[in-house]
């Protein structure tokens, strides 16, 4: 019997490659959510996102393979005690993370953002900053993580990192110490780049004391979880200068109110939840999907990419 697929939020040229790389499935394409909810019961795999209140119709399900990276507000108690697999977009968005982090960091190092803001060709206080010789500190050397230090390598920065596991060091980071190291960390760094996930020990880890603990003139690059800034205490550093600067792709609270005292800073530049983009994301998730659904069709593990339901990402 073929395995049944239901999937929705994914495109003709994505259910075609996924048909032709797999073997003896039976792919469903839901074009709508009602659609989608009817064919749960059928269901041994579901492609998309599929909300808490649903997983109790898709009875038969296996495997879960969820199209973003961050899957934390979709996990219940009754998924993460079933022994359903779960996949997710983690480890390949590392790219378009990591070029979108530069982008924020070289907006504020070479003044773009404040430039455009005033349209001013003369009327702005430049202070432009070479990256070359400063240190980054990378908060999680996961996909995300790597990808950002080999940039930060190429632009002939320092490298460090802090991460709760141990992991594999490549040889353009100097050192990835343990979380408690992470004082340690924002002390000799001139840029932090968050590339971690939202965690119960993550979830507001830059709070008042981790600021005091940051050079005067550091900056704050996020483009992971907006939870993991507490967001008051950002804005207290920034305006009694205790951080230099920040970059910001995710807030706690989104969107960002027009009145927002953020909006008003020279030293901040904000983006919306837009690092995530890239047209190559799609291609990427397939792939891997594809190869995971290769493995699960030949009764082999399914690895690519796999939620860890006990570390939560």
């Amino acid at each position: 019997m073929a395995t049944t697929i239901v999937a929705k939020m994914i495109n003709d040229e994505t259910a075609e490659r996924i048909r032709r790389a797999s073997g003896d499935v039976e792919l469903r394409f839901a074009a709508s959510e009602e659609e989608f909810e009817a064919a749960l019961p059928d269901a041994e795999i579901v492609v998309g996102e599929l909300q808490p209140a649903q997983f109790a119709r898709a009875g038969q399900a296996r495997w879960l393979a969820y199209l973003s990276a961050g899957i934390n507000h979709l996990m219940t108690p009754a998924i993460l005690q079933s022994d359903v697999i779960i996949t997710c977009a983690k480890g390949f968005v590392g790219i378009h993370l990591a070029e979108h982090a530069f982008a924020l960091l070289l907006g504020l190092t070479r003044d773009v953002a404040l430039v455009t803001r005033n349209r001013s060709w003369t009327d702005n206080p430049l202070v432009a900053r070479e990256l070359i010789g400063s240190t980054m500190g990378i908060i999680g050397l996961g996909g995300a993580g790597r990808e950002t230090a080999k940039r930060a390598h190429a632009f002939g920065m320092r490298v460090l990192a802090v991460d709760p596991t141990p992991a594999e060091v490549p040889d353009h980071v100097e050192a990835c110490w343990g979380m408690d190291r992470f004082h340690d960390l924002l002390e000799v760094c001139d840029v932090i780049v968050i590339c971690a996930p939202l965690t119960p020990d993550t979830e507001e880890m830059f709070n008042t004391e981790a600021f005091g603990h940051m050079k005067s003139d550091a900056l704050l690059i996020n483009v992971s979880r907006g939870r993991i800034v507490e967001e008051e205490a950002l804005v207290r550093a920034l305006q009694q200068g205790q951080i230099g600067g920040a970059g910001l792709d995710v807030l706690p609270v989104e969107p960002v109110p027009d009145d927002h005292p953020l909006w008003q800073m020279d030293n901040v530049v904000i983006t919306p939840h837009s690092a995530g983009a890239s047209a190559m994301r799609m291609v990427r998730w397939t792939d891997t999907f594809s190869e995971n659904l290769n493995c699960y069709l030949a009764g082999e593990e399914v690895v690519l990419s796999r939620f860890d339901k006990g570390l939560g990402y």
